[in-house]
């Protein structure tokens, strides 16, 4: 997918990140065949973007009463309206546009990061960036619905329908920050009499963005789902590693051969004791390579890792297993684990986020005929990635935030935008650092 245009540096700043924005939506494509045409594109897609990136629902509507009482209104001043429509307006202008048109704004922030340096910070087993990969889903109703729903036949006859995704995310461990990467809808697909699936959306996006991220040295973290055949030969077809979750209940035939390789002493073993606190914990890790994924002479050989973590009074507190092509040694075996781990930040730090922290990803904004629920969900995601983005990179937001807990924050900027006009963002950053009586960061 080529970029209509590109970050001229980093993405870190508030008026930067939204005015390459507006240089994708302005492209969206535009339906209306009447002279009909007061609010543009980018009008409608600014908009329901402002209302995620400030986390309020009644954003727009507060702008249109500042319009009134004020003459001016932060829609325009902070997130570049021309006008400022209603929400209906903007669910019928954004429900034909599918999710892809935005789709370049995760790619060029992945680019800038990369090209600036920033990306190294996410490095870690051989130097790769860690890619988990997890679905979730953020719509259902037994009433309303689409004809790209997913659906659930009850016995009792009726039916429950639902929009889900995969949600790639850039993860590191010990790094509390999630980079969220372009989504996967599970959806019907045309000419399939299956329904979609999360595995099928995986490979989906795989084919897609693989090519992408391959010079980048990605290795795709998972849960035990993933752990399938075809889904780690995509992930070897597209040049990229795994490490994913390998349960012994749905992989019989691997767990067979590492109880014969056990009996052998052919599965090698490593102890390490740490305090942690006024406690004594042991891993003990486990590992064997070349290991068949599955039953049949085309089975996928695969390296397997083990660790069990116990407490000094004898509770085991942690066990997992891992399937990865990375070799495993006992030099390195306590970082493939440390790296499998991490996928649970695709949980904790993004989909739960977006779930329980403002983010609200599982209301329904608008659900429309065509993209609209799955439009309005990856405008959602990119306003969590701009915000990590601003945490990362602009000194005055990381300021704020680093003082105000975030529901505090977010408070605080429905309120000011509520009922002041702000010229810009560097005006309203300038306004809360003053407020709050804090040190202004030097910005030069």
């Amino acid at each position: 997918m080529s970029f209509p245009f590109r970050f001229k540096t980093r993405p870190d700043t508030c008026a930067g990140l939204v005015e390459y924005l507006r240089t994708v939506v302005e492209r969206f494509p535009d339906t209306r065949t009447g002279s009909e045409t007061t609010y543009t594109m980018a009008d409608a897609a600014l908009g329901a973007f402002s209302v995620f990136f400030t986390q309020s629902p009644s954003f727009l509507e507060y702008q249109r009463n500042l319009q009134v009482t004020k003459g001016c209104n932060n829609a325009v001043s902070l997130f570049g309206l021309t006008q400022v429509p209603s929400d209906n307006q903007i669910r019928n202008l954004l429900d034909p546009v599918p999710p892809s048109a935005v789709l370049p704004v995760f790619a060029a922030v992945v680019d800038a990061l990369q090209n600036g340096g920033q990306l190294e910070a996410y490095r870690s087993l051989n130097g790769d960036l860690l890619v988990a990969m997890d679905g979730t889903q953020y719509f259902s109703s037994e009433k309303i619905h689409c004809p790209r729903c997913s659906t659930k036949h009850h016995r009792n006859g009726t039916i429950t329908y639902s929009h889900s995704v995969v949600t790639p995310v850039i993860v590191a461990p010990g790094n509390p920050r999630v980079l969220p990467l372009e989504p996967e809808f599970i959806v019907p697909q045309d000419g399939h009499k299956k329904q979609d699936c999360e595995n099928a959306a995986a490979k989906r996006w795989l084919a897609q963005q693989g090519a992408r991220y391959r010079p980048l040295g990605v290795t795709i973290l998972g849960d035990d789902l993933y752990c399938k055949q075809p889904l780690c030969k995509a992930i070897l077809q597209q040049g990229l590693n795994f490490i994913l979750v390998c349960k012994g209940d749905s992989h019989k035939t691997l767990y067979e051969w590492v109880a014969g390789l056990a009996a052998t002493d052919d599965v090698q073993t490593l102890s390490v004791k740490r305090r942690q606190g006024k406690r004594t914990y042991t891993d003990a890790y486990r590992f064997a390579s070349q290991v068949p994924l599955r039953d049949g002479d085309d089975a996928l050989d695969v390296n397997w890792c083990e660790l069990v973590t116990t407490r000094d009074d004898g509770k085991v507190v942690y066990q997992n297993a891992f399937a990865t092509n990375h070799p495993i040694t006992a030099a390195n075996v306590a970082e493939v684990v440390r790296a499998g781990r991490a996928r649970w930040k695709v949980e904790n730090e993004n989909n739960n986020t977006l779930k329980t922290k403002g983010y609200n990803l599982t209301h329904n904004f608008g659900h429309g005929k065509q993209h609209l629920s799955s439009l309005l969900a990856t405008l959602n995601l990119l306003a969590f990635l701009f915000h990590t983005l601003l945490e990362l990179f602009d000194s005055s937001y990381r300021t704020i935030r680093e003082f105000l807990p975030r529901k505090t924050f977010f408070d605080d900027l429905r309120a000011l935008t509520r009922y002041m006009c702000f010229a810009n963002w560097q005006a309203l950053m300038a306004f809360m650092i003053n407020g709050l009586e804090l040190e202004a960061p030097d910005t030069s």
